[in-house]
């Protein structure tokens, strides 16, 4: 039997890696399917590779929540690399270096750039089957690791864990309740989506089958739907 897990995503800043590599670290404008196991995984104190867990987590369907009010973007610019004593040590060891362990070309010095929504509010809905369910649950409560959504800046200002409930109906009238409470009006659902063929399909890079040094994912297909209406 299936639960879904309900989560509140707000922040001042979040940031949402897909396609992302190298100097530039865009965003997307909702959170990705990495982005949440990784928040799970962390929750529950997993590290490494995790290929085992992440296959079980793979197909689990997940649906994003997106809400009306839009809030900026930041571009964030960062040095790294740099201001390391090579004198000291320990300070060496961070410095960048090549392949073969010899010193990079300048210092090794890397300007990147990196992007953040700002002030933005998202929820998530995952369906998992019961154990896993009551696994990540009990994390979110008691987390090991700290908890961001997207990068370790992005800290969450209000709870992430908004209950486990029996279908989505459930789960969706609760993220009703605290968006009034909040005064924000919930519009779309980000849902994977089976249709290749739809005009709005996306298809996203963002289904992780191995964390750690060496990292894997897969495509998904997802589509836009309408909030729905509460239910008389």
């Amino acid at each position: 039997m299936s639960k879904f897990l309900t989560l509140w995503l707000e922040a001042p800043l979040q940031s949402w890696g897909c396609d992302s590599r190298f100097d530039a670290r865009n965003t997307l404008d909702f959170p990705t399917k990495s982005g949440i196991f990784g928040l799970l995984l962390a929750a529950s104190g997993e590290s490494g590779s995790q290929e085992k867990l992440l296959a079980a987590l793979a197909d689990a369907p997940l649906t994003v929540v997106l809400f009306d009010d839009k809030g900026g973007t930041l571009r964030d610019f960062h040095m790294i690399g740099s201001g390391y004593d090579e004198k000291d040590p320990w300070q060496k060891l961070l410095t960048p270096k090549k392949s073969d362990g010899s010193k990079a070309v300048g210092g090794g010095t890397k300007l990147t750039y990196r992007w953040y929504l700002q002030d933005r509010v998202f929820a998530a809905i995952l369906e998992l089957e019961d154990t896993l369910a009551a696994k990540f649950s009990e994390a979110l409560v008691h987390p090991v690791f700290d908890l961001y959504l997207g990068r370790k800046c992005c800290v969450p200002s209000d709870l992430i864990f908004r209950g486990c409930f029996d279908s989505e109906a459930e789960a969706l009238r609760e993220i009703r309740k605290i968006a009034q409470g909040k005064k924000r009006n919930p519009c779309t659902l980000i849902r994977e989506t089976p249709d290749l063929h739809r005009p709005d399909v996306r298809f996203l890079c963002d289904v992780p089958l191995r964390f750690g040094v060496h990292k894997l994912y897969r495509e998904r297909a997802v589509c836009e739907e309408p909030f729905p209406e509460p239910s008389t």
